[in-house]
């Protein structure tokens, strides 16, 4: 972890704007093609959630401003961001998890594995389980409908500046499985040209 030097920064005045905002979180929904993607992971027969959300963990990676967050007051940048995602049960209940970042995908699969096992034998919100953690990507997955637009729920008083990517239902389209995906960000952080990188950048790793 290292700490900005807002004197020196060229986001200061973004960053001291936006924050007096009392909601100083944006988000952007766009879509992929994840044909390629889902093709490959069926062929390879693994999980075609956790093939996207490493591919997405691995766009985060490439942007320095999805690793920006806000911590006793100062700005500061991690090396690395790990997965928060919730993980529903067959009783319709979700709790959190927590996946350490991981470039090797067979790593990463399992460590999912794992935890996906450990929430659905769990029940509650499981809110300590990334230990306060601010250095996470929170993740969400909506598999049965799509979306053009969507809110989260917000905490005024507990501005962090963890981004929220939310992925929903794959669909066909002129024979291209496309799927939606939204990102909210702290714009005092992060800006419309950062969440389009990322979007770019996840494509073309859903791509290889």
């Amino acid at each position: 972890m290292r700490t900005i030097d807002l004197n020196d920064w060229k986001r200061k005045e973004h960053f001291e704007f936006f924050s007096a905002f009392k909601d100083p979180v944006f988000g952007i929904v766009s879509e992929v093609d994840c044909s390629k993607a889902y093709a490959f992971s069926k062929e390879n027969k693994f999980s075609f959630f956790a093939y996207y959300m490493h591919r997405s963990m691995l766009a985060v990676d490439s942007i320095e401003e999805l690793k920006y967050r806000i911590f006793e007051g100062k700005v500061v940048v991690y090396d690395e961001i790990h997965a928060g995602p919730t993980i529903g049960r067959e009783d319709g209940t979700f709790g959190f998890s927590f996946i350490p970042f991981e470039r090797d995908f067979s790593k990463f699969s399992k460590l999912l594995s794992q935890e996906v096992e450990a929430v659905r034998n769990s029940t509650g919100l499981r809110h300590n389980v990334d230990g306060n953690r601010k250095n996470v990507i929170y993740y969400s997955t909506l598999p049965w409908s799509t979306f053009s637009g969507l809110k989260h729920p917000s905490n005024e008083t507990d501005i962090e500046g963890i981004p929220k990517i939310t992925f929903g239902k794959a669909f066909m389209r002129d024979k291209i499985m496309i799927m939606p995906v939204s990102i909210h960000a702290h714009h005092g952080l992060v800006d419309g040209l950062h969440i389009a990188k990322y979007i770019e950048t996840f494509q073309k790793l859903l791509d290889e």
